[in-house]
């Protein structure tokens, strides 16, 4: 069997289009968008407001709303240290988020709990959405910033980011978002979703990796950020840095490109996941669906399955792109915080596998793949007592 690629949550092939936008920009439009003074920098200069414009277009926002980053990482710290950094001396000194964030949202929470700030946590349900009560209860005269992830990177969940955000607004406390699995693939309006900064990232929308954006909100309120990169003075001050001016151009590109076939690839995509989840469960016992049933990315499909090791089934599986949790946390052991969070145990959480289907799978592909899970898994359970027992009816759990 050839290779085949289904880990598309981790990042996807650059389409040949954007590649083409790019390549001026590799060449001969070499310039630097700060250079004000000959062609070769106006030309730059030119091309990352086309892009700035395309991504503002996608998110119905102004152009002078977006923020050009290194990737979605660097968009997250920036929201979250920018607005506490920013809000701290107006005695702001409290975030709300969730137990199931990325780590780039995670990790700068708990660097900001040791300089002073107090972060709640909020707890999901067992399918890994959070309650928009839980929201309203957790806000204080404190609360400076709500993140809440879009579309969950693993499990796939889609939270009720609009409801979230009339909370926040009626609060008056900003709302950020990870829109990284989700940005481009659904509307992106910022109005409708309610959404004060949104980060996102060009290579998970068959864009090039190592660029992304930030939207910061300028208007009903406008908001204070304090910069995170000093020295240049790019992006509005909020960025300093030399721009990537072939990287924004794909991430332009590629934002473009989705606008065009947004509603074809979703229903084309959720076919092809749909066959493969059917095919899968139909033919394997003991299989969990991990994530909202009806609420998730379209391209997103996260099982586990019982008396087996997703690290052994991938092992099994090498011609396979696939993973068992989020690509920035593949090399760790430990069970995804995603899945703990929504209940499951270890043993569980340790036999979870994550497919991303994407824009070039086909229907044979998703065969191929059903068909060598369900082999493999198979495989896997024949050197396990425990699965003979179950499927005799002992209750294994109480078996020591």
């Amino acid at each position: 069997m050839d290779p085949i690629y289904m880990d598309h949550h981790a990042t996807t092939p650059l389409d040949a289009r954007v590649l083409d936008a790019m390549m001026p920009y590799l060449t001969h439009e070499y310039g630097n968008a700060s250079s004000r003074t000959h062609p070769w920098g106006w030309h730059a200069e030119e091309a990352v407001d086309a892009a700035r414009q395309q991504v503002a277009a996608a998110l119905n926002c102004r152009p002078d709303e977006v923020v050009f980053t290194g990737g979605a990482t660097e968009s997250n710290n920036l929201a979250i240290k920018g607005v506490a950094a920013a809000y701290r001396d107006r005695g702001k000194r409290h975030i709300v988020t969730t137990k199931v964030e990325h780590s780039a949202v995670r990790e700068p929470c708990q660097t900001l709990e040791g300089q002073g700030f107090a972060v709640t946590y909020l707890d999901v349900d067992r399918f890994g959405m959070v309650d928009p009560d839980d929201v309203r209860s957790a806000i204080t005269d404190e609360t400076a910033l709500i993140s809440v992830i879009w579309a969950h990177n693993e499990i796939g969940t889609i939270q009720p980011l609009a409801e979230i955000g009339r909370i926040a607004s009626d609060a008056g406390v900003l709302l950020h978002t990870d829109g990284v699995q989700a940005f481009a693939k659904y509307d992106s309006d910022v109005e409708r979703l309610g959404v004060d900064l949104i980060a996102l990232s060009a290579h998970k929308i068959c864009g090039p990796k190592g660029v992304g954006a930030l939207y910061v909100r300028k208007r009903r309120p406008r908001i204070r950020m304090t910069a995170q990169i000093e020295g240049g003075g790019q992006e509005r001050k909020l960025r300093s840095g030399t721009l990537n001016v072939p990287g924004i151009v794909g991430l332009g590109k590629a934002v473009e490109l989705y606008g065009e076939c947004r509603d074809d690839e979703r229903r084309r995509v959720t076919g092809l996941r749909d066959r493969l989840r059917d095919a899968i469960l139909g033919s394997v016992d003991f299989v969990h669906l991990n994530g909202h049933p009806t609420e998730r990315l379209y391209n997103n499909l996260n099982l586990s399955f019982e008396f087996v090791e997703s690290e052994s089934l991938l092992m099994a599986l090498r011609g396979i792109a696939l993973s068992s949790g989020s690509a920035c946390t593949s090399a760790s052991m430990e069970s995804s915080s995603a899945l703990l969070a929504i209940g499951m145990d270890d043993s569980l959480a340790h036999s979870a596998v994550r497919f991303g289907v994407g824009r070039a799978n086909t229907a044979d592909e998703v065969d191929a793949v059903a068909a060598a899970v369900v082999d493999a898994v198979a495989r896997q359970r024949e050197l396990s007592p425990l699965y003979a027992m179950k499927r005799q009816g002992v209750d294994v759990m109480a078996t020591e």
